[in-house]
């Protein structure tokens, strides 16, 4: 796989710094000159101490990236698309699967229905790079990176810039009295508990952004954005908040006949891409026991 660049630095530049300043890490300098990589500009190779002039084509080959075996491709379900390119892949994650492999199930999870669908495409790596992920019971919008480099820039972007904007849309308990609303309250692991969560004050920090969306009989429809990515962190929130997620027994949100899960659903993403130079913007629209709940206009 090639990336390249054309150099418009006045004066000449060393490749190392020309290059770190597009995204390219000191580990992926390692991979190129380790593991069967090079780097070219105007059609000769050259080091990293040499110079890219203005004007000059610069081109990185990555070595390919070896297929974990161990990891089965799942075919039996078609994976929802949303988008995809040569560098990223963004699905409709649908509620009670799984995102990565782990002991409860190495089989059936998202990254094994997407090794089954970048294998019927024919593509280059097989590796799928997870840069967001969901809750087994939350649906909604998963992006992916299918290569080393694009994941490094978007982790990096995720990191340090947050140039990924995460929205949900959640149907919560009760009826919520302001329009808009921040809860900023640290998040840490209940004690003696290795899944549920709490606010409490020796927590990590977590932010949680609210828009209510319509009010209902008994519920309340809120769009919310995630300002961090703790886990499990918009349904501690809305607990904390007074007004569970209907369907979300764990964190004892009130049970309905028309959804057997939390009602959250990822469905809104933007982010930069490096590559093309400008935002992605996406949407995914609701999933039927969501919309269920919504029509009905009570849990």
């Amino acid at each position: 796989m090639e990336f390249s660049w054309v150099s418009e630095t006045k004066e000449p530049e060393k490749v190392r710094l020309f290059l770190k300043a597009r995204g390219v890490s000191h580990r992926m300098f390692s991979q190129i000159k380790h593991f069967g990589g090079k780097i070219v500009v105007e059609n000769h190779e050259v080091f990293t101490n040499d110079y890219v002039k203005n004007g000059e084509k610069i081109t990185i080959f990555m070595p390919p990236e070896r297929e974990n075996v161990e990891l089965d491709a799942d075919f039996a379900d078609p994976l929802k698309v949303v988008f995809e390119d040569k560098n990223f892949l963004l699905v409709n994650k649908p509620a009670f699967v799984t995102t990565v492999p782990g002991h409860a199930d190495r089989k059936t999870t998202l990254v094994n229905m997407i090794k089954a669908h970048l294998i019927k495409e024919k593509a280059d790596s097989l590796v799928p790079h997870v840069v967001t992920r969901l809750d087994r019971d939350t649906s909604g919008l998963v992006l992916l990176a299918k290569h080393k480099f694009a994941h490094a820039l978007l982790n990096d972007a995720l990191m340090e810039h947050h140039d990924i904007e995460k929205f949900y849309i959640a149907l919560v308990s009760g009826s919520f009295q302001e329009d808009h609303g921040l809860i900023n309250e640290p998040i840490g692991r209940v004690e003696g508990d290795f899944i549920r969560r709490q606010v409490r004050q020796d927590g990590k920090k977590s932010v949680t952004e609210y828009w209510v969306e319509k009010r209902f009989q008994n519920f309340t429809q809120l769009r919310i954005q995630l300002h961090t990515g703790r886990t499990h962190q918009i349904r501690v929130h809305m607990t904390w908040a007074g007004h569970p997620l209907i369907g979300d027994a764990l964190y004892g949100g009130p049970r309905s006949k028309l959804i057997s899960r939390q009602a959250l659903h990822a469905s809104e993403m933007i982010f930069f891409d490096p590559f093309a130079n400008k935002n992605q913007h996406f949407n995914a629209g609701l999933p039927d026991d969501v919309q269920r709940i919504i029509e009905a206009g009570h849990y």
